[in-house]
């Protein structure tokens, strides 16, 4: 029995000695990683490492370097940033870790994601010495895979439509006619030669138009505005301008039974126009300009106004002649619409003879509840009938997108660029491509170039989820209803949110069924979230490969 005793207190005796001699294993007890499973950002992998070397480890004349591995698609290694720790004998820079009580540290990695590292596991390597000797530190595993929930705007973005250049087609547009008739200094009689100016000719034509085409016309009014220029006594100016209100009011009413045009009269005057006046001073070379508006400013009586002006002999000169005879008129104004094709008159247009259709009605008739394969076709038709215009063939691209043709879609909006310096939406759809390939850089610098356009939002919303910017990217969607607006939400932690998002898309797909399910599983709905992925899954074959290694949704199948 003691003989026993004595060879167990030997082999442990060997053990402790052996301990104490090399720097043995680490436990993975020994660290913790954040995020853990880890989580693509960006086009990064990033993680936290808080380590401990136990009491007694460290050597105090040993050096131990830790690097972070990813391991990876049978035998691939990503090695992340290394951390170099001394024993307290150590002449160096590193951090210093305690022989006796031992130490934390922490330490910052982060991995270039790949794909294939969505299956994949997490380890710390350790290059341990003292002197010249190398002591074997197994490696440890300290993390199991990658959520990579962040990439999957490469797949939303494959089957939704590109950014449509939309059309500026309206079919009652508000216009204005305006002709100006000019009065001699005190009177207000019209005198025959200012009826030949050609705003009056032109004020007579469009009357003529509006009478010969009365479905294309509409009139809302005329406006009459009669003025007198601000020198002279307001009672007097008061009595001439409305002079001059009433004989512009005859010629109009005189004007309109001969064009056979029933319009509403809205006539009023101003007695000193004041306001024209500064406005013909601002824009003039006067030479006592700044003067003048001054005095303008610091006085709001007319009549300390004009005297303080007149005492600037040689400038009211230059008023007298330039500006006050300029002030003395009537502005005749037809207020009236134009009124376009309307929905059914634009269709039927198109299929007696497109290229008689403006190339606004074109685009805005590819809105009309069309199909995809008719909006391609009008697409087409607007090309051939308006080829410098930018908008048919981005927009064609934009289909090309949405049907997962990339090179077609590439061609579309490479030539639509090619059209002009302002092509936002052929820039953003670029720049979408290059998403869908996994080049940000190259999709940043055409993106950017449409940012001053409300209609790259969407595209912007999908760069700043591709740099790892959620909040941005959610910010930038706005109301938008697609897949990858409801993965800015995701990924920005709007759960809520973004299951209503995917219940607006206008054609859900499987990837829709698949953000239903992730959304749902971030709340903690496992049946729910087991459901959507079922669906997704029978719709698209292809997303099992994807699901087995999602880490968020592989324990809901």
């Amino acid at each position: 029995m003691k003989k026993r005793n004595y060879l167990l207190l030997s082999a442990a005796s060997v053990l402790f000695m052996a301990s104490c001699s090399k720097m043995g294993p680490l436990s993975a007890d020994n660290f913790t990683v954040t995020p853990n499973p880890l989580e693509s950002q960006g086009g990064k992998v990033a993680a936290t490492v808080n380590g401990t070397f136990p009491e007694k480890y460290m050597k105090k004349k040993a050096v131990v370097t830790v690097t972070p591995e990813l391991r990876y698609a049978n035998g691939q290694v990503a090695k992340g940033q290394s951390a170099t720790f001394q024993g307290e004998k150590v002449m160096g820079n590193d951090q210093t870790i305690s022989y006796k009580v031992g130490g934390r540290y922490t330490m910052k990695t982060s991995f270039d994601y790949v794909p294939e590292m969505q299956k994949s596991d997490m380890y710390l390597t350790f290059d341990a010495r003292k002197g010249k000797k190398v002591y074997n530190v197994p490696a440890v595993k300290v993390a199991d895979g990658v959520i990579a929930t962040s990439e999957l705007y490469r797949r939303t973005l494959a089957s939704e439509n590109g950014v449509i250049a939309p059309d500026t087609f309206q079919r009652v547009n508000a216009k204005k006619q305006e002709a100006n008739i000019k009065f001699l200094i005190n009177q207000a009689n019209i005198r025959k030669s200012e009826l030949k100016n050609n705003s009056v000719q032109e004020f007579i034509e469009m009357l003529k138009k509006i009478n010969a085409d009365r479905e294309g016309f509409n009139v809302q009014n005329v406006e009459i505005q009669a003025y007198a220029s601000p020198e002279g006594g307001v009672k007097f100016n008061d009595k001439l301008a409305g002079q001059r209100k009433n004989e512009s009011e005859k010629y109009v009413k005189k004007t309109l039974k001969q064009t056979k045009v029933d319009a509403a009269l809205d006539a009023h005057y101003t007695a000193q126009d004041w306001e024209g006046f500064q406005k013909l001073v601002a824009a003039s070379n006067l030479q006592d300009k700044d003067v003048i508006l001054r005095v303008l400013s610091m006085y709001e009586d007319p009549q300390e106004r004009e005297q303080q002006i007149r005492n600037m002999s040689a400038g009211f000169q230059e008023l007298a002649n330039g500006i006050l005879p300029e002030l003395r008129r009537s502005r005749l104004i037809i207020n009236y619409e134009t009124i376009g094709r309307s929905d059914e008159q634009i269709k039927e247009q198109y299929k007696n003879d497109a290229s008689k259709l403006s190339a606004d009605e074109l685009l805005y008739s590819a809105t009309l509840d069309e199909t995809p394969a008719k909006q391609e076709e009008i697409y087409k038709k607007t090309v051939e009938a308006y080829p410098n215009d930018y908008r048919a063939y981005n927009n064609l691209a934009a289909l090309a997108l949405a049907k997962g043709d990339k090179d077609a879609a590439q061609q579309y909006a490479a030539k639509a660029a090619q059209l002009g310096s302002d092509t936002p939406e052929a820039q953003a759809n670029l720049g979408l491509i290059s998403l869908i390939n996994g080049n940000v850089q190259d999709a940043e610098r055409a993106i950017s170039k449409g940012t001053n356009s409300e209609n790259v939002k969407a595209a912007l919303g999908a760069l700043n989820i591709a740099k790892g910017n959620y909040a941005q990217a959610e910010s930038d969607f706005g109301k938008t209803a697609s897949n990858t607006a409801a993965l800015a939400q995701i990924l920005n932690k709007n759960y809520a949110a973004a299951a209503k998002t995917l219940d607006k898309v206008e054609n859900p797909n499987a990837m829709t069924d698949y953000l239903h399910a992730i959304a749902a599983a971030r709340r903690g709905n496992k049946f729910a979230a087991a459901s959507y992925l079922k669906e997704a899954l029978q719709k698209d074959a292809s997303l099992k490969e994807y699901a087995d290694n999602d880490l968020e949704l592989k324990l809901l199948k």
